[in-house]
């Protein structure tokens, strides 16, 4: 029993979750170097050479990349950087836990192994690195909960850092961050008061960083990203109401293709890079209405005008993004597409063999990881006046949230974008492992401690008793 409870970290606990860190990056790295430079990578990196950034992927990436770089040119440097947040993220984890079992702290590194996580470790996208900074944001909370001191106000700083990092990333990310803001600031509980009373004025300061940070800082060009779902969801409700809602006139043959056979929900690029609908985005540039008022007035006027017919093409793409079976790793060198990535790689071609096994299973489903996430966010709703409880509530409730916000913003259903939900319901599973009746009833009285009157702690006496 005492071994359940948290204890000082001894070197004896600590070594393994050292040791196994290592070998976990070693492998990453004969897996995966110099990394897989996809589309979005591609054209983010044509940024750095051009010496310009803009908005349409995230500009924060564009100049982190321009500055590690010469660590290794191409994809290897950011390569090195996804790969070493996501190893110190779980590192971070594992000794966090190994307080309080010798046996968490080596489960929680070999989780990173997990297929529908460490298949992705490889791949430039911002979404790994999002995933991977959010998860040592809260891991650094869980290791500094109920210790006070320089250390702790220093892990809490480089906490709300990664947050916003992530945040910035990717800001449809927005209205997630608050709740991991509220654990990273109140690790030892997570109070729903407190928490509510955080929420606005964090959305607030996120929101303002995009405009500081983007145009303020960097200098991005406005590309107008926004005006893609835009496009998206036009389309899906011409398709749906079989009306034109585009403010262009089409032909009689695109007219049938628009309301007929263009339109699927599984993504935007049938209007941007396939045949036979390119025309809908060749018209839209060469008439000047994408990125023009315009679209923008056409869509609040066909969101009032059909309601149910934007419902439908919505929910037709969330449970495309949430159900099926949707683009995983990326296959393909972007510089030759008819050479797979790392063709001559037999360590990466051993992972891809077992990716390609696990890739029908529900494993590979974005809804089974938000389940997992509802179910830890209960399960750890019931503890939160403990530090595994709020770390349950503040990882896992900002995973839904987060993948929420696809219903309104996704134009596709890459299996990427719920990798934040993977690293959250991993995590969960390990805190979650600790004895219940270790922690504390959350409904039992709190006293104020001698020690210190201003903070409050449960009465643990009173713990068990009916």
């Amino acid at each position: 029993m005492n071994g359940d409870k948290a204890q000082p970290l001894s070197w004896r606990r600590a070594l393994p979750v050292v040791a196994l860190t290592v070998a976990g990056f070693a492998l990453t790295l004969r897996v995966f170097y110099p990394g897989v430079m996809t589309w979005d990578a591609t054209y983010v990196y044509s940024y750095i050479a051009a010496g310009r950034a803009g908005d349409w992927q995230s500009p924060l990436m564009t100049a982190l990349w321009a500055v590690i770089d010469p660590v290794a040119p191409g994809s290897g440097s950011m390569f090195l950087l996804i790969a070493a947040v996501y190893w110190l993220a779980f590192a971070t984890l594992a000794l966090a836990v190994a307080r309080r079992s010798p046996w968490l702290g080596p489960v929680a590194v070999m989780l990173a192994l997990a297929p529908p996580a460490f298949a992705f470790v490889g791949m430039i996208w911002r979404d790994v690195l999002l995933a991977g900074s959010w998860l040592l944001a809260a891991a650094l909370a869980l290791a500094v909960a109920g210790r006070y001191g320089v250390w702790r106000v220093v892990a809490q700083a480089l906490a709300l850092t990664l947050l916003a990092f992530g945040f910035l990333l990717r800001p449809n990310a927005l209205f997630a961050a608050p709740i991991l803001a509220a654990y990273v600031v109140w690790p030892e509980r997570f109070d729903l008061k407190r928490a509510a009373f955080l929420y606005v004025p964090a959305a607030a300061a996120l929101a303002l960083l995009v405009p500081l940070v983007y145009y303020g800082l960097l200098g991005a060009k406005h590309e107008t990203p926004l005006h893609a779902i835009f496009v998206f969801d036009l389309a899906g409700i011409t398709h749906f109401t079989k009306e034109n809602q585009f403010p262009v006139t089409w032909t009689a043959d695109e007219s049938a293709l628009l309301t007929e056979r263009c339109y699927q929900p599984t993504d935007f690029d049938n209007y941007w890079t396939r045949q036979p609908c390119l025309f809908v985005m060749q018209k839209l540039e060469q008439e000047k209405v994408f990125g023009s008022p315009a679209l923008t007035e056409a869509w609040l006027r066909a969101l009032l005008r059909h309601p149910l017919a934007y419902l439908e093409h919505r929910m037709a793409v969330t449970a495309n993004f949430l159900m099926n079976q949707n683009q995983t790793i990326w296959t393909v060198d972007v510089a030759d597409p008819e050479r797979p990535v790392l063709e001559n790689n037999s360590w990466y071609a051993a992972l891809k063999t077992v990716h390609d096994a696990l890739l029908p299973t529900r494993l590979f489903r974005a809804g089974t990881w938000l389940l997992l996430c509802l179910l830890w966010s209960v399960l750890g709703w019931r503890r939160r006046a403990t530090p595994a409880g709020a770390f349950q509530v503040g990882t896992s409730g900002s995973a839904v949230i987060y993948m929420a916000t696809f219903f309104p913003a996704g134009v596709a259903g890459d299996f990427r974008y719920a990798l934040w939900a993977v690293l959250a319901g991993l995590a969960g599973f390990v805190v979650f492992a600790g004895r219940p009746a270790e922690y504390p009833d959350p409904r039992a009285p709190r006293v104020r401690s001698p020690l210190s009157p201003g903070r409050i702690w449960p009465n643990l006496s009173d713990v068990g008793k009916s």
